[in-house]
């Protein structure tokens, strides 16, 4: 099975790793210059579980979040870098703004998300998900100085 799970065949994965009983920790994020702040977050992520989902925001959804200058990598590139990481199990590239519809068709059992969140500054849609399908929330401590904004602004300088 390739890592890189399409959005036709998310339902079918989703259906086999229940089967297994294997417990899914999903996180998402635009993940677009991978560094070890992100490897931290999901190395810790993982331990939550049995398989590790990520959903990958889209190209066109990383330009509306982070500015016109943003994605730096194709959602393709950001998938297949991502996914050769040892603690990634599944990543799927997903085209809102917001990661509801993904969460919905996924049903996670652990939802992770990085120390810049609250349990109530989620999205108040993607919440409603998570808890409608019962999902533990986990909120991770930041990696302090580690971003993909903070790299960019040391590279313009």
């Amino acid at each position: 099975m390739s890592r890189i799970i399409d959005w036709d065949q998310v339902c079918l994965v989703r259906e086999e790793f229940a089967k297994r009983k294997q417990r899914v920790v999903v996180t998402n994020g635009c993940f677009d210059l991978l560094h070890v702040g992100h490897l931290r977050y999901l190395t810790e992520a993982r331990e939550f579980g049995d398989v590790l989902w990520i959903g990958l925001n889209s190209d066109a959804s990383v330009s509306q979040l982070k500015g016109p200058s943003r994605p730096v990598n194709s959602e393709r590139d950001r998938a297949e870098i991502i996914s050769a990481l040892r603690v990634v199990d599944a990543v799927t590239i997903f085209h809102g703004v917001r990661a509801t519809d993904f969460l919905k068709i996924v049903k996670p059992d652990v939802y992770v998300k990085g120390g810049d969140y609250t349990i109530y500054t989620l999205d108040q849609g993607e919440r409603d998900v998570l808890l409608e399908c019962g999902a533990e929330i986990q909120i991770l401590q930041l990696v302090p100085g580690k971003s993909t904004t903070s790299t960019l602004e040391r590279i313009r300088s």
